[in-house]
Formats: C-alpha cells, structure tokens, sequence
C-alpha cells in the first residue's frame, strides 16, 4: 500500500473527530508537489533517518508518534516512540511527521532538516557574529530586546564551538539586511539547539535593524563562572548549574539558603524574590557536584565570592542539588502547561510559593473563559479532552471552582480551600484558549477589559502601570496621565483610597511593548479598559515616560529619629521594613540610600539632574568632591542641597530642599590635580539640629580606624543618578561594585593614582550589561560598604575616571578613612567660640583593613606603570 495512503489513514482512525469534512487539503497537496531540501546528515546505513528535526518545513511542531498507535505497529523497528522527532519508517527520501494546523485538523508534511540552523555573520572569526536562524527556507536574524547568556550558549553549543556564549546586543556586528525571526528564545541554557527552546515567540513588528542579537562563543568577562538554572517550568527557577574547568555541574544543596539564591539571582541578573531550594526539587543533575558548603552574606556580586568547600571538594550526590527560584509572581498566576502552543496545556495556578493544579469538577466553557481572559487571549475558550496534556505533578491546588464567565481572574471565581480537593491528577483541567490576530485596541468586555497590574514599586499598592494585551504584558504612555487615570487603576484593582499619578518612568521602564496611550478617563469607570485610548501605533512614547500610580495613597509623617545618643547611621529603615530584598538591574526602591543627597545650582534647582551627588554623615555636614566646586566657586548661597530626593523630575513625598550655610573645600586641593578631592557642606540650622531623620532621611556612618574587615574586599555599592548609555536617569540607580587592589589602579592611570588617599571599584568586565563604575554615581556621591553589623559606610567618594564605563579604567574614588581627621577635627566659630564637628564615626568599620586587603592583592613582582593617554573626566554631570 502507499505509505501515503498508511498516513491518511492513521489520520482517519485516529483523529477523525477532528478533521474538518470540507477543509481545505491545498496545504497537504503544496507539499506533496514541492521537492523539499535533501536531509544530509541523520540517516542509518538503512535508510531510516533518526535526526531530532521536530518541525515541519513550515515550522509547525511534530506530534508524537505514540499519538499514532496503528501507524507504529505497521512499522515497528523504525524509529518510532514516545517522541516527536521527525522519521521516514516507510523509506521516503526525506524525513516528515503528523502536524496539528491552525483550524485543529491533523495533517502530515515534510520535515526540512535545514530548519533551526544558525549560523554567525559578520565577526572576526568563526566564533562571534551577529546570530542568523534558518526558518521556511529563509535565513533571519534574533531581536535583542530578551537576548540573553544563555540563548548565545545554546547556539554555542549546536554550532559545536562551546559550551559557554556571551550576548551582545544593538547589532555588535552590524545590522543585517533582511527579516528577523524571533522575537526572543527564551533558552534555559542547556538545550542543544535552538528549536528546543521552549519559549520561542515570534516576531511580530517591534524589531528593527540596529537590534540583531550578536554572539561571542566564549565565557563572559568578569563576575565569576557561568551559572544557568535548568529544570523548571519558568525562566526564573531552576537546579543551579555552574561552569568550571571546562563542564558543567551541579552545587550541593548544604547550608544553602535564601542568602547564596539571592547572589545566584543577582548574577544572572534576574529580578523577583530569591528563594533557595534543596534534595534537587527541579531535578537530579549529571556531570560533577562542583560545590558544597557554599556560605553567601547576599552581598557578593557571583557565586564564587562566597565562602565554599572548594571546587569539587563535597560528600553529596545528586540526590542534594541545590535549586534556587527569583520569583515575581503573585498569588492568583495561572499559566498553562504541556501544550504544543501557548495558548493550551492544563491549566496550573500559584499560591505561596508553590505551583499546582485545578480539579477539572464541573469545569465548562465559561470557567475557561475566565482563564484565557486572565491570560490576555481575547477569542473563545474550550476545556480539553480529559488527559490532553498528560498529568501535573505535585499540588492540586484548586477544586470546585465556580465562574460566572465574567471574572477577570480565577481569584474572582468561587472556590473550596486551597490544597482541599477529593481529585487525582488524572483529572487536572486542560485549557484552549482561541486566539483573535490583529493590531487593534480591544473594545473592553462588558465588564472588565485588559488586565491590569503593578510592577516596580516597594509593595503592591504602587508601581508601574502594565497591561496585558495581546498576550502579553505592556507599559502606558504617560502623555496626559493624572490622577483620574490613577484612581480608575486603583479602583480596578480594588484599592479605595486616595491615588496618585506617577508619569516619567517614575517606577522605572518596563520592556516590550507600550500598549497605550493618550488614556482619558473620567474618573467613573471601574476598568482601565473602559477608558478612552490609543493603541501602540498611534504614539513615539519611550520606557522612560511609563505612567505609574500610587493606590491608597498616605504620606507618612517624618518621624524625627535623630534623637542624642541613639545611633542610627548606617541603617536603611525604608529596606528593612521590606520582607525580601528584591535583586536585579541598576534601578532602587524609594528609601533604600536614605543618605543620598544631590546638589544643585540654585539657578537649575528644577532641572533634570543634579550637578554633583553627596552624602550626609550627620544632621548638618555632607561630604562631597571638591571638584564639583571648580567651576562655580564655594560660595554657598549658589547652591541648594536636596534630600530624600528619588526622581529628579517629580517632587517626592519626603523631598526636603535645603540651603548650605557653608562649604568648606580641603585646603590642598587644587584645581589641576585629583588628590584631596573632598569637600564637606554645612547645612543651616543649630548643631544637630539642621534636619530630622525619617525612613527616607539618615546619616551614612564614617570610618573608625583600627577595626578589622576581613580577608578580602566588601561588596559595596554606588548611587547617583549618573549616565546609563549617555543618558542620565530620572530615578536614583544603584549599582555593585567590588573593591580592586591598587595595583591594578597603579597600573592603568600611573601616577596620577596614589593609593595612600585615593582607591578604585568597579567590574573588571567586557559585558557593559554586567559592568558597573561611577558613572552609575554622581561626583561627589557615595561609594558604601556593609559591616558585619548590617550597617552602611561611607568608603569613597566619587571622584574619577577614564571614560565612561570602560572596563579597563575604572573608577577612582576619594579615600574616605584617609580625611578622617580632617573631617571630625574641623573647627569653625559659633558664637565666638569653637567647636569641633561631630564625631559620627558609631561603628567599628573597616576602613584600614580595607586597604590592607586591597593591599594583599598586589603580586610578588612589580608591575610596570603603564602611562595612560589623557584622562576624560567624566563622573556625573561634573564633566570639567
């Protein structure tokens, strides 16, 4: 018989039911008539290919064989099983396999072995390049927009160069000149190619040329070895595998906690609350147990800082891989799972930290339908067959659970208790939700419309306004946002107090997608959707004037806790009254650097960025650099200081505007030089009296002398709202920044560096993503380090530099130990009598010690001193 008839005919027994009795078959015909590429390589010396090809020549994914049983008994010993790999058991010249279409009909097509290739063009050898896939017959580039290590490593490894990539973005090598296919792969990074990626998504209109993701097949520089999380169901969580020697491993789950998950999320650069698992909840790994024993304080910038047992010194096996999770979910998420698209698969929900199922009791068309609203998908809903998706794991979390139909989530819908049900999993839902393709703004549904949340904010009543359309979550325009946009926001989401706007980026810039725009609402509506908009074609919006609100909106009262005797500098009031820190990316949360004051002109008071940062050390000084007086003069009635302040362009709750009484410069300083780069400014008001202290204002403590660090360098951190890719921010950035030896200073900028008075910090890597220095700061601004006591000191001061983010130069810093004396020594006469500064120095800290660390690194043999080319003095906006 023909095998082609073989396959309709499996098509027939199996799936009847879903074949459409008058579909069009011009598809399958297309295909029967074109002679598709030759596969090469894959083939047994019989003829069989046994290639893992999973797509159609049209890119459609293969279903499995076993879905096919009568088809795997005509030929059995051919290939065939529990997988979806393409296959020629009936001898054809090329590969081919059964395909769901888009109407849900079965049919079969060729496979075309080319499909998922990559290749790299434009480097300067075989192993860099901007990236190229091979998709129906063309070659198309990757947007960068959600390009990552990880997706460079999987095209590393199918192109069999390394085990290790590196991402480059805003086309390193060029643009291309024809279409992009992807909008994004979404590797975990131990896939061996590409179409393995779970999380592929398309491009739709959003990339252009200037955007084509770029690889370097090589580790990156800087921050330690590689980590990637493999085995979980998000991008985010995962058994922590870490590269050494040339492999990949495992880490042994003992002592691991919270601590060691928050550093492992800060070096991939992911943002969500950390959380450490162990007895390898995501999976036993292969390969070598590279560590145990690992200790982390949460402050080490990657994994290798921490105190550990040594490489591959342990007594585990892989029964304790350790797992770690930097979740941004809220109760309430659903997401589906198992399903050959994203818009299917059984339905799974979160609570407490824990994914699960849903009992599929009376489950209808309208429960499915509160689901794909809840999920964005705006077309009809079905439950599947029962099984359609195989059986979940675990949780079933949620059973008898009644919908109206016109619930925007499944919170909405009654419910019994979470975790009670009387299920087994062979009875977890399974969704379909029908997708409606094109570019216009939904009318809202009767009662609801998009979805609406809050992202970047210090809790859940605030952040930035995103909403999910489409498929996927977006940001607002906040051309025309008030405060009547706000209080429709707050109302959706069920808050009843007073709600504040936040325009221009106030939370931060998201990413993707800026869905809306020019919103006009009355203040009547109960949903966003309701509003009056425009839809993402309609603006020439950017990320940095994303609309945000405040929701139960109370300004707190300034709580004076600058009381005599009681030691508070160095404390982060406005953290430590968050549970978890949230890691991740340069931006800080209100209240987290309450020592972070910005000095301005006067004149400029309410322009877009300060001229110089500072800190305050006690209720009336500030230290700052006193070259951010070199242009302008000392004279203080020029200047005003701000404190508490968060976003230069809004006015902040607790944003005070101060004028200096004085500023004294260290007498030897001098305009061409960059050592004594100090400066202290004098507040008004009666000692110790200039300004009260709140969770948003406090004092950095000062060095003492003669206390003990440790072996080795802090971990510390610069704020400023410095220069990000020549632009400077609105909101207050942050940024980790190791302590260096002095000799690698020495070395680059001779004998303008002299470490007795000066020292250096920064990332000592090519990635721009990962590098930080100063120009995350300000001049003047403060470079922190963490006593074991919890408490934050002030180590340098910003003070320059050689370039901009150039890791072979990095920052140079104002020794801040090195000015004690003059600091806490400085007279000056009130009321005809002199007094001495107040000595803030409350803690023991380190200072010495640090230098003495720094100092251990120097090598046995002298380094040469290599002479620089002229400096470009570039920190903050104090470029002289």
């Amino acid at each position: 018989m023909d095998p082609r008839v073989w396959r309709m005919l499996a098509l027939l027994g199996v799936f009847a039911v879903l074949l459409e009795v008058n579909g069009d078959d011009s598809y399958l015909n297309a295909v029967q008539n074109t002679v598709p590429l030759s596969c090469s390589e894959g083939f047994t010396e019989l003829g069989y290919y046994n290639g893992t090809v999973s797509q159609t020549d049209s890119g459609s994914p293969c279903l499995k064989w076993t879905d096919f049983p009568d088809y795997v008994q005509q030929y059995p010993g051919r290939g065939l099983g529990e997988h979806n790999f393409c296959r020629n058991p009936d001898r054809e010249s090329n590969p081919w396999c059964f395909f769901r279409q888009s109407s849900g009909a079965i049919g079969w097509a060729y496979c075309d072995c080319h499909q998922g290739a990559v290749r790299l063009a434009g480097g300067s050898s075989s192993k860099s390049g901007r990236l190229e896939v091979y998709l129906n017959g063309q070659w198309g580039s990757v947007c960068d927009t959600h390009w990552t290590d990880r997706d460079a490593s999987v095209v590393c490894r199918q192109l069999g160069l390394s085990e290790i990539g590196t991402a480059l973005q805003h086309s390193y090598f060029g643009p291309g000149s024809g279409l992009f296919h992807y909008a994004r792969l979404g590797c975990r990074g131990d896939e061996k190619s590409l179409l393995e990626c779970r999380s592929r998504k398309f491009v739709t209109s959003d990339c252009n040329h200037g955007n084509e993701a770029g690889v370097v097949c090589a580790p990156p520089e800087g921050n330690g070895p590689s980590l990637r999380l493999v085995g979980g169901e998000e991008d985010f969580e995962g058994r922590v595998e870490v590269f050494h020697d040339g492999r990949w491993g495992t880490i042994c789950d003992d002592q691991w906690d919270d601590m060691d998950a928050e550093v492992v999320c800060r070096q991939l650069g992911l943002g969500g609350i950390p959380k450490a698992w162990s007895w390898a909840h995501f999976g036993q790994g292969s390969g070598p147990i590279q560590l145990d024993a690992v200790q982390c304080t949460g402050n080490e910038l990657s994994l290798d800082e921490c105190r550990h047992s040594g490489w591959e010194q342990h007594n585990c096996d892989h029964m304790e891989d350790a797992g770690v999770s930097c979740n941004p979910y809220t109760d309430g998420v659903v997401r589906l799972v198992d399903g050959d698209n994203p818009w299917e698969g059984r339905l799974e929900v979160y609570h407490s930290g824990d994914w699960g199922t849903v009992c599929d009791d009376s489950w209808t068309e309208q429960h499915a339908q509160v689901v794909c609203r809840q999920l964005g998908f705006r077309g009809g809903a079905e439950v599947a067959p029962a099984g359609a998706f195989g059986e979940g794991a675990g949780l079933i979390l949620l059973d008898d659970v009644e919908c109206e139909g016109s619930e925007s989530s499944l919170l909405e819908c009654k419910h019994s208790v979470w975790g009670r049900h009387d299920c087994s999993h062979s009875e977890d839902v399974g969704i379909r939700c029908h997708r409606i393709e094109n570019n216009e703004v939904p009318l809202a549904p009767e009662s609801t419309g998009p979805l609406v949340r809050l992202a970047g904010g210090d809790n859940r009543k605030e952040g930035r306004v995103e909403v999910f359309l489409n498929g996927e979550w977006g940001s607002v325009c906040d051309h025309g946002w008030n405060d009547v946009n706000a209080a429709v926001v707050c109302r959706q989401l069920g808050f009843t107090g007073v709600s504040k706007a936040r325009p221009m980026g106030y939370f931060g810039a998201g990413k993707g997608t800026i869905h809306l725009t020019n919103v006009r609402c009355t203040g009547k509506e109960s949903f966003l959707g309701e509003c009056p908009s425009k839809g993402q074609d309609s603006h020439a919006c950017k990320h940095g004037q994303d609309a945000g609100v405040v929701c139960d909106y109370l300004p707190e009262p300034e709580a004076d806790i600058a009381v005599v005797g009681t030691h508070t500098c160095g404390l982060r009031a406005g953290a430590e009254r968050r549970s978890k820190r949230i890691v991740g990316g340069y931006k800080s949360l209100r209240g987290d650097w309450p020592w972070q004051a910005s000095l301005w002109l006067r004149s400029q008071s309410k322009g877009n960025h300060p001229l110089c940062g500072a800190t305050l050390i006690n209720s009336c000084w500030l230290l700052t650099a006193a070259h951010c007086f070199k242009r302008f003069g000392s004279d203080a009635s020029r200047y005003v200081v701000k404190l508490g302040d968060y976003h230069t362009k809004e006015q902040d709750d607790f944003e005070r505007v101060l004028s200096p009484e004085r500023i004294e410069v260290h007498r030897k300083y001098r305009t061409e030089s960059w050592e004594h780069d100090v400066a202290l400014i004098r507040l008004k008001g009666a000692e110790g009296k200039c300004v009260s202290f709140n969770p948003h204002t406090n004092a950095a403590c000062l060095p003492a002398p003669g206390s003990k660090w440790g072996k080795r360098p802090a971990s510390c951190v610069i704020t400023g709202w410095g220069m990000t890719d020549t632009e400077h921010p609105s909101t207050l950035l942050q940024a980790w920044v190791p302590l260096l030896p002095s000799w690698q200073c020495k070395k680059r900028y001779g004998e303008r560096f002299t470490s007795h008075d000066m020292l250096c910090a920064g990332s000592m890597t090519s990635d721009l993503r990962k590098h930080a220095d100063s120009c995350q700061g300000d001049s003047g601004g403060p470079l922190v380090c963490q006593g074991e006591a919890g408490r934050w000191v002030l180590t340098g001061v910003i003070s320059w530099g050689h370039g901009c983010g150039d890791p072979s130069y990095p920052g140079v810093y104002s020794r801040v130990s090195r000015y004690l004396p003059w600091i806490e020594q400085w007279p000056f006469k009130k009321g005809g009598q002199e007094v001495l500064l107040e000595n803030v120095s409350l803690m023991p800290c380190l200072f010495k010690q640090i230098h003495e660390a720094a100092e251990s690194f120097k090598p046995k043999q002298q380094h040469p001193k290599e002479q620089t080319n002229e400096l470009s003095f570039h920190m903050g906006a104090s470029s002289y």
